[in-house]
Protein backbone atom coordinates (compact mmCIF):
# COMPACT_ATOMS: atom_id res chain seq x y z
CA UNK A 1 0.00 0.00 0.00
CA UNK A 2 1.27 3.40 -0.90
CA UNK A 3 1.93 5.85 1.93
CA UNK A 4 -0.90 8.49 2.42
CA UNK A 5 1.08 11.37 1.07
CA UNK A 6 1.73 8.99 -2.03
CA UNK A 7 -2.02 8.46 -2.59
CA UNK A 8 -3.17 12.18 -1.69
CA UNK A 9 -0.85 12.79 -4.38
CA UNK A 10 -2.35 10.21 -6.68
CA UNK A 11 -6.06 11.06 -6.44
CA UNK A 12 -5.78 14.89 -5.50
CA UNK A 13 -4.10 15.51 -9.11
CA UNK A 14 -2.23 12.54 -11.14
CA UNK A 15 -5.66 10.65 -11.27
CA UNK A 16 -7.69 13.56 -12.07
CA UNK A 17 -5.41 14.78 -14.67
CA UNK A 18 -5.34 11.19 -16.41
CA UNK A 19 -9.26 10.79 -16.38
CA UNK A 20 -9.28 14.17 -18.30
CA UNK A 21 -6.52 13.64 -20.51
CA UNK A 22 -8.45 10.63 -21.53
CA UNK A 23 -11.67 12.22 -22.95
CA UNK A 24 -9.45 14.75 -24.31
CA UNK A 25 -8.30 11.92 -26.74
CA UNK A 26 -5.51 10.89 -25.48
CA UNK A 27 -5.07 6.99 -25.28
CA UNK A 28 -3.98 5.50 -21.84
CA UNK A 29 -1.09 3.28 -21.14
CA UNK A 30 0.01 1.32 -17.98
CA UNK A 31 3.61 1.46 -17.33
CA UNK A 32 4.06 -2.03 -18.32
CA UNK A 33 2.66 -1.43 -21.62
CA UNK A 34 4.63 1.70 -21.94
CA UNK A 35 7.75 -0.09 -21.60
CA UNK A 36 7.21 -3.13 -23.93
CA UNK A 37 6.63 -0.21 -26.31
CA UNK A 38 10.01 1.04 -25.80
CA UNK A 39 11.81 -2.16 -26.10
CA UNK A 40 11.59 -3.44 -22.30
CA UNK A 41 14.63 -0.94 -21.46
CA UNK A 42 14.15 2.29 -19.11
CA UNK A 43 16.77 3.83 -20.86
CA UNK A 44 14.56 4.19 -23.87
CA UNK A 45 12.11 7.08 -24.14
CA UNK A 46 10.34 6.74 -27.39
CA UNK A 47 7.65 4.01 -27.81
CA UNK A 48 9.31 2.63 -30.91
CA UNK A 49 6.41 0.17 -31.07
CA UNK A 50 4.42 2.79 -31.96
CA UNK A 51 6.30 5.21 -33.94
CA UNK A 52 7.69 2.50 -36.21
CA UNK A 53 4.22 1.29 -37.44
CA UNK A 54 3.23 5.17 -38.13
CA UNK A 55 6.15 5.83 -40.06
CA UNK A 56 4.77 2.81 -42.61
CA UNK A 57 1.18 3.92 -42.58
CA UNK A 58 1.39 7.60 -42.98
CA UNK A 59 4.59 8.31 -45.25
CA UNK A 60 4.64 7.47 -49.10
CA UNK A 61 6.48 8.49 -52.21
CA UNK A 62 4.77 10.60 -54.46
CA UNK A 63 6.84 9.72 -57.95
CA UNK A 64 5.32 10.64 -61.71
CA UNK A 65 2.10 10.34 -60.32
CA UNK A 66 2.22 6.94 -58.23
CA UNK A 67 2.36 6.39 -54.73
CA UNK A 68 5.09 3.87 -53.26
CA UNK A 69 5.64 2.72 -49.83
CA UNK A 70 9.17 3.54 -47.93
CA UNK A 71 11.45 0.21 -47.76
CA UNK A 72 12.24 -1.02 -44.78
CA UNK A 73 16.07 -0.07 -44.96
CA UNK A 74 14.36 4.00 -45.34
CA UNK A 75 11.94 3.44 -42.26
CA UNK A 76 14.72 2.00 -40.39
CA UNK A 77 17.25 5.24 -41.45
CA UNK A 78 14.66 7.52 -40.39
CA UNK A 79 13.77 5.59 -37.03
CA UNK A 80 17.57 6.15 -36.64
CA UNK A 81 18.25 9.73 -36.57
CA UNK A 82 15.39 10.54 -34.46
CA UNK A 83 16.48 7.71 -31.51
CA UNK A 84 20.52 7.99 -32.15
CA UNK A 85 20.90 11.85 -32.26
CA UNK A 86 23.72 12.42 -29.75
CA UNK A 87 22.93 14.04 -26.65
CA UNK A 88 25.84 16.76 -26.23
CA UNK A 89 24.24 19.57 -24.37
CA UNK A 90 20.59 19.28 -23.75
CA UNK A 91 19.63 22.49 -25.57
CA UNK A 92 21.81 21.90 -28.69
CA UNK A 93 20.45 18.64 -28.96
CA UNK A 94 16.41 19.73 -28.63
CA UNK A 95 16.89 22.03 -30.86
CA UNK A 96 18.07 19.20 -33.45
CA UNK A 97 15.35 16.72 -33.00
CA UNK A 98 12.81 19.74 -32.88
CA UNK A 99 14.12 20.71 -36.57
CA UNK A 100 13.94 16.69 -37.41
CA UNK A 101 9.97 16.56 -35.61
CA UNK A 102 8.84 20.11 -37.31
CA UNK A 103 10.81 19.82 -40.83
CA UNK A 104 10.75 16.15 -41.40
CA UNK A 105 14.27 14.26 -42.56
CA UNK A 106 14.94 12.51 -46.07
CA UNK A 107 16.21 9.60 -47.38
CA UNK A 108 17.13 7.83 -50.41
CA UNK A 109 15.44 5.38 -51.80
CA UNK A 110 15.69 3.88 -55.55
CA UNK A 111 11.91 4.46 -57.20
CA UNK A 112 11.36 2.70 -60.70
CA UNK A 113 15.11 2.58 -60.82
CA UNK A 114 16.01 6.14 -60.39
CA UNK A 115 17.37 6.83 -56.91
CA UNK A 116 16.28 10.08 -55.69
CA UNK A 117 15.95 11.80 -51.85
CA UNK A 118 12.45 11.71 -50.65
CA UNK A 119 11.02 13.37 -47.46
CA UNK A 120 9.53 11.89 -44.65
CA UNK A 121 8.37 13.09 -41.74
CA UNK A 122 7.54 12.41 -37.80
CA UNK A 123 4.29 14.27 -37.52
CA UNK A 124 1.36 15.01 -39.18
CA UNK A 125 1.19 18.98 -37.96
CA UNK A 126 -1.74 19.48 -40.93
CA UNK A 127 -3.66 16.98 -40.09
CA UNK A 128 -3.81 16.60 -36.29
CA UNK A 129 -6.54 13.65 -36.77
CA UNK A 130 -3.37 11.72 -38.58
CA UNK A 131 -1.75 11.35 -35.50
CA UNK A 132 -1.96 8.69 -32.44
CA UNK A 133 -2.31 9.93 -28.95
CA UNK A 134 -0.89 7.86 -26.02
CA UNK A 135 -0.71 8.97 -22.04
CA UNK A 136 1.22 7.14 -19.59
CA UNK A 137 2.03 7.70 -15.69
CA UNK A 138 4.46 6.66 -13.31
CA UNK A 139 7.24 6.64 -16.47
CA UNK A 140 10.05 4.83 -15.14
CA UNK A 141 13.27 6.21 -16.95
CA UNK A 142 16.74 5.22 -16.24
CA UNK A 143 19.40 7.93 -15.46
CA UNK A 144 22.49 9.01 -17.52
CA UNK A 145 25.32 6.78 -16.28
CA UNK A 146 23.33 5.07 -13.92
CA UNK A 147 21.39 2.59 -13.39
CA UNK A 148 19.38 4.23 -10.85
CA UNK A 149 16.35 5.95 -12.19
CA UNK A 150 13.47 8.95 -12.15
CA UNK A 151 9.79 8.50 -12.28
CA UNK A 152 8.20 11.43 -13.87
CA UNK A 153 4.37 11.45 -12.95
CA UNK A 154 3.04 11.98 -16.52
CA UNK A 155 4.25 11.93 -19.87
CA UNK A 156 2.11 12.38 -23.11
CA UNK A 157 3.71 10.71 -26.90
CA UNK A 158 2.54 11.91 -30.37
CA UNK A 159 3.56 8.89 -32.61
CA UNK A 160 5.00 7.38 -29.59
CA UNK A 161 7.58 10.64 -29.20
CA UNK A 162 7.65 11.94 -25.77
CA UNK A 163 6.45 15.62 -26.24
CA UNK A 164 5.04 16.79 -23.07
CA UNK A 165 6.03 15.86 -19.50
CA UNK A 166 4.31 16.82 -16.53
CA UNK A 167 4.93 16.66 -12.66
CA UNK A 168 2.20 16.70 -10.19
CA UNK A 169 1.83 17.57 -6.52
CA UNK A 170 -0.92 17.38 -3.64
CA UNK A 171 -2.11 20.74 -3.24
CA UNK A 172 -2.08 20.76 0.58
CA UNK A 173 1.65 19.95 0.43
CA UNK A 174 4.00 21.78 3.21
CA UNK A 175 6.99 23.89 1.62
CA UNK A 176 7.58 26.63 4.10
CA UNK A 177 4.94 29.58 2.71
CA UNK A 178 5.61 28.37 -1.20
CA UNK A 179 2.92 26.49 -3.23
CA UNK A 180 2.89 23.40 -3.79
CA UNK A 181 3.25 23.97 -7.79
CA UNK A 182 6.52 25.23 -6.84
CA UNK A 183 8.02 21.30 -5.83
CA UNK A 184 6.71 20.63 -9.20
CA UNK A 185 8.55 22.68 -11.44
CA UNK A 186 11.77 22.06 -9.45
CA UNK A 187 11.65 18.67 -9.60
CA UNK A 188 11.20 19.18 -13.51
CA UNK A 189 13.96 21.70 -13.79
CA UNK A 190 16.32 18.96 -11.84
CA UNK A 191 15.09 15.70 -14.23
CA UNK A 192 17.07 18.10 -16.77
CA UNK A 193 20.37 17.82 -15.32
CA UNK A 194 22.84 16.32 -17.15
CA UNK A 195 23.17 13.39 -14.50
CA UNK A 196 19.70 12.91 -14.58
CA UNK A 197 17.05 12.20 -17.39
CA UNK A 198 18.04 14.90 -19.97
CA UNK A 199 17.91 12.50 -22.88
CA UNK A 200 13.90 12.24 -22.27
CA UNK A 201 13.51 16.25 -22.15
CA UNK A 202 15.52 15.96 -25.59
CA UNK A 203 12.21 15.32 -27.45
CA UNK A 204 9.84 17.31 -24.67
CA UNK A 205 8.64 20.70 -26.21
CA UNK A 206 5.86 21.42 -23.39
CA UNK A 207 6.57 20.86 -19.73
CA UNK A 208 4.11 21.52 -17.18
CA UNK A 209 3.33 21.61 -13.09
CA UNK A 210 0.05 20.79 -11.61
CA UNK A 211 -1.37 21.30 -8.48
CA UNK A 212 -4.85 21.08 -8.30
CA UNK A 213 -5.24 24.42 -7.74
CA UNK A 214 -2.38 25.42 -9.30
CA UNK A 215 -0.68 25.20 -12.75
CA UNK A 216 2.23 26.19 -15.01
CA UNK A 217 3.86 25.54 -17.99
CA UNK A 218 7.06 25.90 -19.76
CA UNK A 219 9.41 24.72 -22.08
CA UNK A 220 12.65 22.96 -22.39
CA UNK A 221 15.43 24.45 -19.79
CA UNK A 222 12.81 27.31 -18.97
CA UNK A 223 14.12 29.27 -15.34
CA UNK A 224 11.53 28.68 -12.51
CA UNK A 225 10.96 32.37 -12.26
CA UNK A 226 9.84 32.36 -15.73
CA UNK A 227 6.91 29.24 -15.85
CA UNK A 228 3.38 31.09 -16.52
CA UNK A 229 -0.02 30.13 -16.12
CA UNK A 230 -2.47 30.36 -19.51
CA UNK A 231 -5.80 32.03 -19.67
CA UNK A 232 -8.33 31.09 -22.13
CA UNK A 233 -9.86 34.17 -24.12
CA UNK A 234 -13.21 33.43 -23.91
CA UNK A 235 -14.97 31.27 -20.89
CA UNK A 236 -14.51 27.76 -21.53
CA UNK A 237 -15.91 26.15 -17.59
CA UNK A 238 -18.76 24.89 -19.11
CA UNK A 239 -16.39 22.59 -21.70
CA UNK A 240 -14.21 22.08 -19.02
CA UNK A 241 -16.62 20.91 -16.10
CA UNK A 242 -18.24 18.47 -18.80
CA UNK A 243 -14.88 16.94 -19.73
CA UNK A 244 -13.82 16.30 -15.89
CA UNK A 245 -17.22 14.66 -15.43
CA UNK A 246 -17.23 12.43 -18.26
CA UNK A 247 -16.99 8.84 -16.79
CA UNK A 248 -14.88 6.66 -18.64
CA UNK A 249 -15.83 3.24 -19.69
CA UNK A 250 -15.05 0.06 -18.04
CA UNK A 251 -12.22 -0.96 -19.68
CA UNK A 252 -10.29 2.23 -19.91
CA UNK A 253 -11.23 2.57 -15.87
CA UNK A 254 -9.58 -1.17 -15.16
CA UNK A 255 -6.31 -0.22 -17.07
CA UNK A 256 -6.25 3.11 -15.21
CA UNK A 257 -6.93 1.89 -11.77
CA UNK A 258 -5.97 -1.86 -11.54
CA UNK A 259 -2.37 -2.36 -11.64
CA UNK A 260 -2.10 0.22 -8.57
CA UNK A 261 -1.16 -1.49 -5.05
CA UNK A 262 -4.32 1.18 -3.69
CA UNK A 263 -6.77 0.05 -6.88
CA UNK A 264 -9.73 -0.65 -4.56
CA UNK A 265 -9.04 2.63 -2.42
CA UNK A 266 -8.51 4.92 -5.03
CA UNK A 267 -11.86 3.57 -7.10
CA UNK A 268 -13.65 4.11 -3.79
CA UNK A 269 -12.16 7.71 -3.76
CA UNK A 270 -13.34 8.86 -7.44
CA UNK A 271 -16.63 7.15 -7.32
CA UNK A 272 -17.28 9.31 -4.20
CA UNK A 273 -16.46 13.24 -6.14
CA UNK A 274 -19.60 13.16 -8.00
CA UNK A 275 -19.69 16.17 -9.59
CA UNK A 276 -16.47 18.02 -10.08
CA UNK A 277 -16.25 21.84 -10.46
CA UNK A 278 -13.11 22.59 -12.72
CA UNK A 279 -9.58 23.56 -10.98
CA UNK A 280 -6.60 25.73 -12.53
CA UNK A 281 -4.89 22.29 -12.97
CA UNK A 282 -8.20 21.37 -15.56
CA UNK A 283 -8.36 24.35 -17.39
CA UNK A 284 -4.61 24.32 -18.14
CA UNK A 285 -5.02 20.63 -19.31
CA UNK A 286 -7.84 21.51 -21.03
CA UNK A 287 -6.41 25.05 -23.20
CA UNK A 288 -3.07 23.35 -23.93
CA UNK A 289 -3.50 19.81 -24.51
CA UNK A 290 -6.18 19.01 -26.32
CA UNK A 291 -4.37 17.63 -29.40
CA UNK A 292 -5.26 20.52 -32.32
CA UNK A 293 -4.07 22.86 -30.03
CA UNK A 294 -0.80 21.13 -28.46
CA UNK A 295 0.10 20.70 -32.30
CA UNK A 296 -0.27 24.20 -33.23
CA UNK A 297 1.57 25.75 -30.01
CA UNK A 298 4.44 23.40 -30.49
CA UNK A 299 4.50 23.79 -34.62
CA UNK A 300 4.12 27.67 -34.50
CA UNK A 301 4.56 29.06 -31.35
CA UNK A 302 8.52 27.99 -30.09
CA UNK A 303 11.60 29.54 -31.40
CA UNK A 304 14.98 29.34 -29.93
CA UNK A 305 16.88 32.49 -29.93
CA UNK A 306 20.58 32.57 -29.34
CA UNK A 307 20.28 29.42 -27.49
CA UNK A 308 16.83 30.49 -25.13
CA UNK A 309 14.16 28.22 -26.46
CA UNK A 310 11.25 30.29 -25.94
CA UNK A 311 7.17 29.63 -26.30
CA UNK A 312 4.66 32.15 -26.77
CA UNK A 313 2.42 33.18 -23.55
CA UNK A 314 -1.47 33.12 -23.66
CA UNK A 315 -1.48 36.93 -24.73
CA UNK A 316 1.15 36.65 -27.26
CA UNK A 317 -0.84 33.48 -28.65
CA UNK A 318 -4.07 34.99 -28.85
CA UNK A 319 -2.84 38.89 -30.02
CA UNK A 320 -1.03 36.72 -32.82
CA UNK A 321 -4.60 34.78 -33.87
CA UNK A 322 -6.49 37.66 -33.54
CA UNK A 323 -3.99 39.84 -36.32
CA UNK A 324 -3.93 36.67 -38.50
CA UNK A 325 -7.99 36.36 -38.69
CA UNK A 326 -7.63 40.50 -39.54
CA UNK A 327 -4.83 40.13 -41.94
CA UNK A 328 -6.70 37.54 -43.37
CA UNK A 329 -10.12 39.59 -43.53
CA UNK A 330 -8.27 42.51 -44.99
CA UNK A 331 -6.89 40.11 -47.87
CA UNK A 332 -9.84 39.16 -48.87
CA UNK A 333 -11.44 42.18 -49.44
CA UNK A 334 -8.14 43.24 -51.57
CA UNK A 335 -6.43 45.56 -48.99
CA UNK A 336 -3.44 43.32 -48.10
CA UNK A 337 -1.55 40.73 -49.86
CA UNK A 338 -0.90 37.35 -47.92
CA UNK A 339 2.67 38.30 -47.54
CA UNK A 340 2.15 40.57 -45.18
CA UNK A 341 1.10 38.50 -43.01
CA UNK A 342 4.97 37.57 -41.64
CA UNK A 343 5.36 41.38 -40.94
CA UNK A 344 2.21 41.78 -39.20
CA UNK A 345 3.12 38.63 -37.03
CA UNK A 346 6.25 39.94 -36.03
CA UNK A 347 5.48 43.60 -35.66
CA UNK A 348 2.51 42.10 -33.11
CA UNK A 349 4.87 39.86 -30.74
CA UNK A 350 7.99 42.15 -30.66
CA UNK A 351 5.77 45.44 -29.54
CA UNK A 352 4.29 43.30 -26.61
CA UNK A 353 7.16 43.77 -24.90
CA UNK A 354 6.68 42.11 -21.75
CA UNK A 355 4.90 39.00 -22.97
CA UNK A 356 8.23 37.06 -21.66
CA UNK A 357 7.65 34.05 -24.56
CA UNK A 358 7.51 34.01 -28.61
CA UNK A 359 5.63 32.30 -31.15
CA UNK A 360 7.25 30.47 -33.97
CA UNK A 361 5.16 30.94 -37.41
CA UNK A 362 6.51 28.40 -39.83
CA UNK A 363 8.17 29.63 -43.30
CA UNK A 364 6.25 29.32 -46.16
CA UNK A 365 8.01 26.22 -47.94
CA UNK A 366 9.42 23.97 -45.79
CA UNK A 367 11.85 21.76 -46.74
CA UNK A 368 13.15 18.44 -45.57
CA UNK A 369 15.65 18.98 -41.92
CA UNK A 370 19.44 18.40 -43.13
CA UNK A 371 21.55 16.30 -40.96
CA UNK A 372 22.34 18.82 -37.82
CA UNK A 373 25.39 20.71 -37.15
CA UNK A 374 27.35 21.01 -34.59
CA UNK A 375 24.83 24.09 -32.85
CA UNK A 376 21.57 24.68 -33.31
CA UNK A 377 20.95 27.43 -36.04
CA UNK A 378 19.44 30.58 -35.44
CA UNK A 379 15.58 30.03 -35.71
CA UNK A 380 14.46 31.77 -39.17
CA UNK A 381 11.28 32.96 -37.28
CA UNK A 382 10.15 36.36 -35.62
CA UNK A 383 13.29 38.46 -34.22
CA UNK A 384 11.96 37.96 -30.26
CA UNK A 385 15.30 39.69 -28.75
CA UNK A 386 13.36 42.53 -27.37
CA UNK A 387 11.51 40.28 -25.07
CA UNK A 388 11.92 38.96 -21.77
CA UNK A 389 13.13 35.41 -21.62
CA UNK A 390 11.28 32.19 -20.83
CA UNK A 391 13.77 29.74 -21.32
Amino acid sequence: MASADAFKEVVSSQIPALQLLVNLGWQYLTPAEALVLRGGKEKNVVLTGVLEPWLRAHNTIAFKGRHHAFSDASIREALGRLLDEPLQSLMVTNARLYEMLTLGTSVTQAVDGDRKSFSLHYVDWRHPEHNVYHVSDEFLVEKSGSHSARRPDIALFVNGIPLVVIECKRPDLDLQGEKAVAEAVSQSLRNQQPDEIPHLFAYSQLLLALSGADALYGTTATPRKFWSLWREETDVDADVHAAINRPLDTATQTRLYDWRPDAARIRRHVAGLGDRLPTAQDRLLYALLRPPRLLELLYQYIVYDDGVKKIARYQQYFAIKATIARVAHLNAQGAHRRRDLAHHRQRQVADDGDAGQGPRAPPRHRQPARRPRDRPRRSRRPDLRHLPRLR
